[in-house]
């Protein structure tokens, strides 16, 4: 193994572990009624903004390696992972503090939402682990290992980030 090379999967996987759960978490904690004086109705909406930039980035940091813009690439994807950094971290704060909004669509709609939001969610809870690994091996310029993960992570990730903002689009009309 290269000297330059770091291993990072202890900390990818206690990282992936730790924000997963955090998540699961955060959803289902009881005690959300304590910070019904704070106003956090903002960060849907920010969550949404966060997944929709990610999305971009994401998509012109495929452009870019595909014109071999490797150094451009870098900045879009470690642009992309700072948002979905500040999405998490929001995302935690909106569901650690706040109720659970149920869907109020019927019909062909709600199943179309549910098809959506469960698919978003096995995705995302299987891109922490995927996104850090490709992100590790970026880092440690591990070419051949990057790309064959980035084959799975980069598709995932878009699509996770895209349905990210269809959820919110759909579920907006029934937040309080």
């Amino acid at each position: 193994m290269n000297d330059n090379i770091r291993n990072y999967r202890p900390l990818i996987w206690s990282l992936a572990l730790s924000i997963n759960a955090l998540i699961i978490f955060a959803i289902f904690c009881p005690g959300k009624e304590q910070f019904s004086q704070y106003d956090f109705s903002f960060l849907p909406l920010l969550n949404a903004i966060l997944n929709g930039t990610t999305f971009v980035l994401l998509s012109l940091g495929l452009w870019a390696i595909q014109r071999k813009k490797i150094k451009l690439h870098r900045h879009l994807i470690v642009l992309a992972f700072s948002c979905t950094s500040v999405f998490l971290l929001s995302y935690l704060c909106y569901h650690f503090t706040t109720p659970s909004t149920k869907y109020g669509g019927v019909g062909f709609l709600k199943y179309l939402y549910f098809i959506i939001l469960t698919t978003h969610i096995i995705l995302a809870v299987i891109i922490v682990p995927l996104a850090l690994i490709s992100m590790g091996r970026g880092l440690n310029r591990e070419i051949d290992l990057h790309k064959k993960i980035t084959r799975w992570s980069m598709p995932i990730w878009l699509y996770v980030s895209l349905t990210g903002v269809i959820v919110y689009l759909m579920i907006a009309p029934y937040y309080k």
